[in-house]
């Protein structure tokens, strides 16, 4: 499918000649296309903060990619992968969901309000840890209402009891996460049931069988992937979303950076008009 005007290599990878691309397409339901171009700007702005190379973004996502498609698991061949998009997007947004997307600062009263009313909830990675912490009724409950997690391969026991749980995983690839990644994959791969996944990257480019929605930290790059589904900002809370400290469910992270980060996802969520 030609979704933009860009110039494609041998392995894949588009670079994008019109920024504006988006602006006149509609959205197939196996695909996630940014609300809005300035998502992208924003990523190249802050690899520029940090002194980041995009080169090293783009291996990541392309060995990711690579791994997954050479695994021998069905559930995780492309067109497996697209169709779990279609099936997110039936569950989330045909059906009209309101949908809470669980940060890294939930707790247990905030959750257990969310589950008080038909809504369904995306984790942020290791935030589905919080769910392990309600009583077992409720959090059997709440593990039947989460569609599925935004991992970067780095929220510990939350993430992994999400995998091995069989929930979709919208796994994202950066520069320097493939170390984490390939421990994941394995645990997925060695799951009772290998979960369904989703592939995300940050590039100003396309990739075949890849996605960028947007976003940098997973809490942003959930609300991100909430909107680019086609689910209506009206419909989607904010849980647990804390842009002043780092909350209990980050992961393996150092503070002070995440502190910075956490001020870049202030800035998409704004540009989203999502307010939390």
């Amino acid at each position: 499918m030609e979704w933009a005007r860009c110039l494609e290599d041998q392995e894949g990878y588009s670079t994008i000649t019109d920024p504006f691309h988006w602006r006149n397409m509609s959205r197939p339901p196996t695909d996630l296309i940014p609300s809005l171009e300035l998502l992208v700007t924003i990523q190249d702005e802050f690899r520029s903060h940090f002194g980041w190379r995009e080169s090293d973004d783009i291996s990541s996502a392309k060995n990711l990619l690579s791994t997954v498609e050479q695994s021998g698991v069905e559930q995780w061949r492309r067109p497996n992968r697209a169709a779990t998009v279609a099936n997110v997007q039936r569950r989330l947004v045909l059906r009209e969901q309101n949908v809470a997307i669980l940060g890294a600062a939930i707790d247990t009263e905030e959750l257990t309000r969310a589950l008080e009313s038909p809504t369904l909830l995306i984790a942020a990675d290791g935030a589905a840890g919080a769910i392990s912490l309600l009583p077992k009724t409720t959090a059997e409950r709440a593990w039947s209402r989460l569609a599925f997690i935004v991992s970067d391969a780095d929220g510990g026991e939350g993430t992994i009891e999400a995998v091995n749980r069989g929930k979709t995983v919208f796994l994202h690839a950066h520069g320097d996460n493939e170390n984490d990644w390939r421990a994941l994959l394995e645990i997925a791969k060695n799951a009772p049931s290998p979960p369904p996944l989703i592939l995300t990257h940050q590039t100003t480019g396309e990739i075949a069988g890849m996605h960028n929605p947007g976003g940098f930290t997973d809490g942003d790059r959930a609300a991100c992937i909430a909107t680019s589904l086609g689910i209506p900002i009206e419909r989607i809370t904010m849980l647990g979303t804390n842009t002043n400290k780092v909350g209990r469910w980050s992961g393996t992270t150092e503070k002070e950076k995440k502190l910075v980060k956490l001020q870049w996802m202030k800035t998409i969520l704004q540009a989203l008009d999502i307010h939390y």
